[in-house]
């Protein structure tokens, strides 16, 4: 596997270097999957309120998986980014392999050990796509610029409310570049 650490904007040192290939490539390691290509791009944002951010891009046979993640260090950065990999992978493994293991179970006759490994082995690999937590709100009527606000009081990236003229959900959220997005019910 070839890991490449490209830095923007900042001076990647050997260290840095170092620390990269090896949260990186543990992280694909890790997964029992090929992986030709790893790209690294490190940069730094003087404009941003958090301005370190990692990019980690794979490219598999047919599927790119493309991580970005901004820290205030970037080591941190480097970090989560890796986590993020490793789960990433794990989607991708658990696609591929319950879609080889369903089409072998089909040709052949599955044995009943056969099976419960299997079950087993979805089990494990699919317990990071729970919903680890549910949350009831209300959702009080109010205008763009009060979500407007209350986005910005909760520092989130989405918020989700009713629309006081229209009586209808909508979702407000960050967008990456800047600025804000709306999305709302098409009229029909």
């Amino acid at each position: 596997m070839d890991i490449k650490v490209i830095g923007r904007k900042v001076a990647v040192t050997e260290a840095l270097h170092d620390y990269a290939i090896e949260k990186v490539g543990s992280a694909t390691k890790v997964i029992n999957v090929e992986i030709p290509e790893v790209e690294v791009v490190l940069r730094v944002e003087k404009t941003r309120a958090i301005p370190c951010i990692c990019e980690v891009t794979l490219r598999l046979k047919g599927h790119t998986i493309h991580v970005e993640e901004h820290e205030e260090d970037m080591y941190a950065a480097i970090d989560v980014a890796a986590a993020k990999v490793l789960r990433q992978l794990r989607k991708y493994k658990t696609r591929v392999i319950d879609h080889r293991m369903r089409e072998t179970l089909k040709d052949a006759a599955p044995a009943e050990a056969g099976q419960t490994d299997f079950d087993e082995l979805m089990a494990e690999l699919s317990a990071d796509d729970e919903v680890v937590r549910v949350k009831e709100i209300e959702f009080e009527p109010m205008t763009e610029q009060d979500a407007l606000i209350q986005i910005d009081l909760l520092g989130h990236d989405f918020f989700v409310y009713t629309d006081r003229d229209s009586n209808e959900v909508n979702v407000l959220y960050r967008r990456k570049d800047g600025g804000y997005g709306l999305l709302k019910p098409k009229a029909e």
